[in-house]
């Protein structure tokens, strides 16, 4: 006669990797079950043209930090390949499972894998319990209310991680699971470049930004340089969950009220703001990652140049401050947002390419590649909203402005280093006699430019400013500014 089985809760971790202010995780903890903290390292995503070796040595950093933690309790992640069906159904030959996960705003990939995975549950009669982790809200029909629920749920207690006694699987019965299922090794090798992953050090960033780094946070948030340290640098951390924005929003007031200088840090919290902004937009339309959500531009036609690509995300198109910053992205995984926007903005306008073929490479490049944000940027930065300011950056007038000895350009582009300061934005501009003087031949040592950056701005401001004018364009505008303005904002 075969006993009942034992009924487990198990908590499904995504883009959550932590143990503080975890909402699943506190539910599956206070149902007093035994718990099991899963992490599926799925098929469909190694695989997804969205995510590259860099993303996946982070959640393996992040996890090995989470198993450091919970050594002291003899636990750890069960960490595994494979598909989440295939998984838990490997668990049900064992245990009676309840499902914990927080809700996912994803690529149309994982939103698929999540409603395959509810069809599943529902006809296996297995409990699944979604909660909210930032601050987006699933079925809103506009933002007349958005704005007062996410200030209730960011304002909400920290959720404690407090397992009680011999709660959480033994490390014994976890390697009894492993048997059946494929492990994945958690191993990464060093790099100096990339941010590395984990609970631990989103903490030891937040707190050498309070510590100091803030205080030049507005002064230099546009310098490709000076902000990679005046910046918090917590964005892959938030982006990949190893501190909740409640979290970093109530340390953020909290710096406020014990006397840390306001104006520098209510810069920093305003944009904090912004990251549930448009995540919330583009879980109210996911169709943006592949189409612009203003139906009028999908009459705008380009043509994809794959050498104007290739030129780009090698950072060989002749412009200097292009060239540093995608040099800069590819080998460590961060830009400041000015950059970010200029490195778009050149490639959509001045190469006038669609910004659906660079949206797989750029989410590949980021280390803290969050969907949410990513999609309605690039829309935003390409102009094809139909409701924001149409912005075409000059790369030379934005390398003379913030970066104007050229310490950026130096660092990531050597081949200038011959040249006097002058040319460094400009070495197109040296002369014959110069080009003797200082040892260095345009075109060889450093590639020409490979568009005329004032001609294809002034193709691409006209094109789209007539395009705006579109009837269809318009209709658009007024429905985008109806659904995701918040009240009494124009």
């Amino acid at each position: 006669m075969n006993s009942e089985k034992i009924k487990l809760s198990v908590v499904w971790l995504k883009r959550d990797l932590r143990l503080a202010d975890h909402e699943a995780l506190y539910h599956a903890l206070s149902s007093k079950k035994p718990c099991l903290i899963l992490y599926v390292f799925e098929e469909i995503l190694l695989n997804d043209f969205h995510y590259s070796s860099r993303h996946f040595n982070f959640i393996k950093q992040s996890l090995i930090d989470i198993n450091n933690q919970l050594a002291i309790l003899n636990t750890q992640v069960l960490c595994v390949k494979g598909s989440v069906i295939e998984v838990l159904e490997v668990l049900l030959k064992k245990y009676s499972i309840v499902l914990y996960s927080h809700q996912e705003t994803g690529i149309g990939l994982t939103f698929d894998r999540d409603k395959e995975l509810k069809l599943w549950a529902d006809s296996g009669g297995i409990q699944w319990y979604e909660f909210l982790q930032q601050g987006v809200f699933r079925r809103l029909p506009n933002r007349k209310k958005w704005i007062h629920l996410w200030t209730s749920h960011m304002n909400r207690p920290i959720f404690n991680f407090s397992p009680i006694n011999d709660q959480l699987l033994s490390k014994a019965s976890i390697a009894s699971l492993e048997k059946d299922l494929v492990v994945m090794d958690l191993q990464t090798s060093k790099s100096k470049w990339f941010q590395p992953g984990g609970e631990q050090n989103a903490k030891r960033y937040l707190n050498s930004f309070f510590e100091g780094r803030y205080l030049n946070y507005q002064k230099y948030i546009s310098k490709p340089d000076l902000a990679r340290k005046s910046c918090s640098r917590l964005s892959p951390y938030i982006a990949w969950g190893n501190i909740s924005m409640r979290q970093v929003l109530q340390r953020t007031e909290e710096e406020k009220e014990n006397g840390k200088i306001s104006s520098a840090l209510s810069p920093f919290g305003s944009r904090l703001r912004w990251q549930a902004h448009f995540i919330q937009k583009f879980e109210m339309e996911c169709r943006m990652e592949y189409e612009s959500i203003n139906k009028g531009y999908h009459a705008l036609v380009k043509e994809k140049d794959q050498d104007y690509l290739n030129a780009w995300e090698k950072g060989q198109t002749g412009i200097p401050m292009v060239d540093a910053a995608m040099r800069c992205l590819v080998t460590t995984g961060y830009l400041n947002f000015r950059m970010r926007a200029l490195v778009v903005s050149f490639v959509i306008h001045q190469l006038w390419q669609p910004w659906q073929a660079i949206s797989g490479f750029l989410a590949r490049q980021f280390l803290d590649f969050e969907p949410g944000i990513h999609f309605p940027q690039i829309q935003m930065q390409a102009g094809e909203t139909g409701i924001n300011t149409l912005r075409i950056y000059n790369p030379v007038k934005n390398g003379i402005e913030h970066d104007p000895e050229g310490k950026f350009v130096l660092q990531w582009i050597p081949e200038l280093s011959k040249l006097p300061q002058r040319f460094l934005h400009t070495p197109w501009e040296i002369t014959s006699m110069e080009s003797i003087l200082y040892d260095f031949k345009q075109g060889e040592d450093y590639p020409n430019p490979i568009v005329d950056i004032e001609k294809t701005r002034l193709k691409a401001s006209q094109t789209l400013w007539n395009l705006k004018n579109n009837s269809l364009v318009k209709k658009e505008s007024k429905r985008i500014l109806n659904r995701h303005t918040l009240p009494n904002r124009s």
